[in-house]
């Protein structure tokens, strides 16, 4: 605390001092000398306070991308009750070899994605911990990005696999139970980029992170 009221009010305080001394010494000499300072002194002081700005908002999003990351890791991977992977291995109960084995092959495709994601939440936390916002933070979005993007195409061939075939009402219930929280990390997302936006670079834009479909039913 109050290491934050000395970082943010030196330069007020320098301000004031100067003003006091100037009207303690009052001549035009003292005038003459004092505004250029006073002057100089401020802009120093409002550089260093947007400075200090970006970096605050650089600790905020760093934090945010962090909970994002760990959440995603969470729930939707892993040996959580609700993840893409899961409504898929309940496709084997559908009597049709070509489901069985889209689904199989999703078996891989899991173990891949628990390891990427187990190891890409241990660093982003790590660098958190280190204090590393501007070096590492547009890593960590533009991965966390092409995690979830591959993952959402499992998604999108969920869908395909429910338009080709006949599925079970409760694994697409399951499914659905699935996209509510999905889309609302989705949304989420969107938020976390366009705010990195306004204070850091990046190539993603918000839209290029797609909500999962809702499936209708029983037809």
């Amino acid at each position: 605390m109050f290491k934050n009221t000395i970082s943010r009010g030196w330069f007020p305080a320098l301000i004031t001092a100067i003003a006091v001394v100037s009207l303690i010494f009052y001549d035009d000499l003292s005038i003459n000398i004092m505004i250029p300072v006073l002057v100089v002194v401020l802009c120093i002081g409002l550089v260093v306070t947007i400075i200090n700005a970006r970096k605050n908002q650089l600790e905020l999003q760093s934090v945010r991308l962090t909970q994002l990351s760990s959440y995603f890791n969470r729930r939707f991977l892993g040996n959580s009750s609700l993840t893409i992977f899961t409504v898929i291995d309940n496709l084997f109960s559908v009597e049709n070899p070509q489901v069985w084995e889209w689904a199989r092959g999703c078996e891989m495709a899991k173990r891949i994605f628990d390891s990427w994601s187990d190891h890409f939440a241990t660093r982003v936390e790590t660098d958190l911990r280190n204090r590393r916002y501007s070096e590492f933070l547009h890593t960590h979005i533009n991965e966390l990005w092409a995690v979830n993007n591959h993952y959402y195409d499992f998604t999108e061939q969920f869908c395909e696999i429910v338009d080709k075939f006949e599925v079970p009402k409760d694994v697409i219930e399951q499914y659905n139970r699935f996209v509510t929280e999905y889309n609302a990390f989705v949304e989420n997302f969107r938020n976390a980029i366009m705010e990195l936006k306004t204070i850091a670079r990046t190539q993603i834009e918000a839209p290029s992170v797609k909500l999962a479909r809702e499936l209708p039913g029983i037809r």
